[in-house]
């Protein structure tokens, strides 16, 4: 029997709802803090690569210990407070600016702080989706997600880079700030009833640590996965630090050109979310992970040929194709990975692997800032994209070679 549709589940829709307003107003700020750097405070390769390691740097200082803290706590407070937490901060970078008091360590300090909550945010909404729709729906569910964010990926750079051109990058950020108030409020209507954690089983600090260890590093899809990830994250570090000074500063494009050619990737990433599920039921829901990256990674390549004129379309079909790649990695994996771990283990596993996969991209960042400095960004973002081609390699050592469809039970476990 076919199970209703998610759009009818109405704790599902608040999430959905949250992440819609939260995700809008991320996308604007993912243009606007780096243009604040760039264009506000005349910030250098090295200073904006340091910003792209500030704003993940979180995953490596608290990544662990933060995963056995959701597996303690009830989930959705988290989200709600994370939501506070990362809307306050925000708010502070246009009130320093409109008081002439903004600075390159303030935005550190905000990036950083934003990344400790959205440590925390992040690992509970990854451990949360499983309990609220099931896990035969965790495929369904994450896709729907996905087309969440893409779809806000579409609207989000070209409006943020309007709004930077209009109002300035400082101001831009307040409507993300607006954004995660409003997506507090939605996840507060959620009236599902959550597990409490049972206090009696809890152990020291660092041997539930170490248990989310062993579990990621003795399955042996689980391991593959997250060296995979790792490498195309610190890939992305790499570009990340970069990619905004040769948009603006080697070819010379406004902000709303380069708010429109960001764009481009989110609008690949929302075809990919909108057939994910017809292509995974064609494909085979294991198969596409490794596939995705197959068939996307050598795109990248595109983006250091990019020049003025008609070549500035390298860059948006680089960014296409990099969306349809990780609109479908994503949906795979998380949901493999949702679907293999037991509930108790949900926070730990999650952090454990976002403490690997996200702890990489704060030494791309400081890789590409030192590499852009001696360089240049364009030889950076040549080396980048070679590395992103590497991250196919662990998932064609790993099972899933020969896998077509997710378990429906964990038979490759340790």
């Amino acid at each position: 029997m076919t199970s209703p549709s998610l759009f009818r589940h109405r704790n599902f829709m608040r999430l959905f709802g949250a992440d819609t307003i939260s995700q809008f107003g991320t996308q604007v700020s993912l243009l606007a803090l780096p243009l604040v750097a760039v264009l506000a405070l005349q910030a250098s390769e090295f200073e904006t690569g340091l910003l792209v390691a500030a704003e993940t740097a979180a995953f490596l200082l608290v990544g662990l210990p933060a995963g056995v803290w959701v597996d303690r706590m009830r989930r959705r407070r988290i989200l709600i407070i994370s939501d506070l937490v990362r809307g306050a901060l925000l708010a502070s970078v246009p009130i320093a600016w409109w008081f002439g008091g903004l600075t390159l360590p303030h935005l550190y300090g905000v990036a950083l702080c934003m990344g400790l909550a959205t440590v925390f945010f992040d690992i509970s909404y990854q451990s949360y989706l499983p309990s609220l729709v099931g896990r035969e729906r965790l495929v369904d569910g994450n896709a729907k997600l996905e087309i969440v964010r893409t779809t806000a990926g579409v609207a989000g750079p070209g409006l943020g880079g309007l709004l930077v051109q209009v109002l300035t990058a400082p101001v831009a950020v307040l409507a993300d700030a607006i954004s995660f108030l409003g997506s507090a409020l939605f996840l507060w209507r959620i009236d599902a009833v959550e597990q409490v954690p049972d206090r009696a089983a809890r152990r020291s600090l660092t041997k539930e640590i170490g248990e989310g260890l062993r579990f990621v590093a003795t399955h042996r899809i689980l391991r593959m996965i997250a060296a995979s990830t790792a490498t195309a994250n610190f890939s992305g570090g790499m570009t990340a630090a970069v990619e905004m000074i040769f948009l603006a500063r080697v070819l010379e494009l406004s902000p709303g050109v380069i708010g429109l050619l960001f764009s481009a990737g989110a609008l690949g990433g929302l075809s990919s979310a909108a057939v994910v599920g017809v292509v995974g039921r064609r494909v085979g829901t294991a198969r596409i992970i490794w596939l995705s990256v197959l068939v996307t990674s050598p795109f990248m390549l595109l983006i250091p040929l990019t020049e003025p004129g008609w070549r500035i379309l390298l860059f948006a079909v680089a960014m296409f194709m990099s969306g349809v790649g990780a609109v479908l990695y994503n949906v795979g994996q998380v949901s493999f990975r949702q679907s293999v771990t037991p509930e108790h283990m949900l926070g730990r596993m999650n952090a454990t692997m976002r403490f690997v996969v996200w702890g990489t991209i704060p030494l791309g960042g400081l890789a590409g800032g030192a590499l852009g400095e001696f360089f240049g960004a364009r030889t950076t973002l040549w080396i980048s994209a070679v590395l992103a081609l590497l991250a196919l390699v662990p998932l064609l050592l790993s099972p899933l070679r020969t896998m077509r469809d997710l378990p429906a039970t964990d038979p490759v476990g340790a």
